[in-house]
């Protein structure tokens, strides 16, 4: 169903009609696509935020999901191993990380012609030292432990000891990190489109939609300001439930957390 519909959706968000140029928002007498508006090309407001909804989240899930994925082992690996492994790695990390995320990805976008496939790459590999470092630091204070040392006397290999006894306790500082970092990667993505190095028409993303609107900001301001708060919003949202993970998660905040909890229901 979802492989019939968006193509429809993708269709209707695109769809230019000239008489609609910058319909006001909230009214109902175009249907349910032109509440929120149009813009400059009487393409619905509505239907532009959820294909670009679509877009952004997609290129932020896969671009953490590769870079979260390749830190988190790489690191393990870096950690648990060290040595002239060790160092080689930092010194690739030290330079990925010297460089901007945004000004690389400026620069292979520009060279490279801009696409999501192209954009999920670069946003992906420029974030790969956040998760290398913070596995690294972990490993290697885990690896130091009494029931790591148990493990090794008991001859536990050293992929045993990595994927069995290290990995669960780094995997939640992990997810809670790739939390934060998809609101990042989402303004990242924004920004990018905003600057036109990004995404092109047929596609459509929220930063693409604020850049189209921020000339018509005293004529037609909704054009750029509801995405632009959908956006906002957005990464709040990623911030918060990423606290919340880590509030939960850890033993001393979730005590506390509990803790309070109940006290004011008692107190109810």
């Amino acid at each position: 169903m979802a492989f019939v519909v968006a193509p429809l959706v993708i269709e209707q968000a695109n769809h230019q009609t000239i008489g609609l140029r910058f319909f006001a928002p909230f009214q109902m007498d175009k249907g349910f696509a032109f509440f929120l508006g149009a813009d400059s090309l009487g393409r619905p407001i509505m239907l532009q935020l959820i294909v670009g909804a679509r877009t952004s989240v997609l290129i932020a899930v896969f671009a953490v999901g590769i870079s979260a994925a390749l830190g988190y082992a790489i690191g393990l690996a870096s950690g648990y191993f060290g040595g002239w492994i060790d160092n080689i790695l930092l010194r690739i990390a030290d330079i990925l990380h010297t460089i901007p995320s945004l000004l690389m990805a400026l620069v292979v976008l520009f060279v490279l012609q801009p696409s999501i496939f192209n954009l999920i790459i670069v946003l992906g590999i420029t974030r790969i030292p956040v998760y290398l470092r913070t596995t690294r630091a972990q490993t290697m204070e885990i690896r130091e432990r009494m029931f790591v040392e148990v493990a090794r006397s008991l001859g536990a290999s050293n992929w045993r000891i990595m994927t069995r006894e290290i990995a669960p306790l780094v995997f939640p500082t992990i997810r809670t990190l790739a939390m934060l970092e998809v609101a990042a990667v989402i303004l990242a993505a924004a920004s990018l489109t905003f600057l036109g190095i990004g995404l092109q028409r047929p596609d459509v993303d929220w930063g693409m939609m604020v850049s189209d609107g921020r000339a018509y900001l005293k004529s037609a301001w909704f054009v750029a300001v509801f995405p632009g708060a959908v956006i906002v919003l957005t990464a709040l949202s990623a911030n918060i439930l990423s606290n919340w993970l880590r509030a939960v998660e850890d033993p001393a905040q979730s005590t506390l957390f509990f803790r309070a909890k109940k006290k004011k229901g008692a107190a109810q």
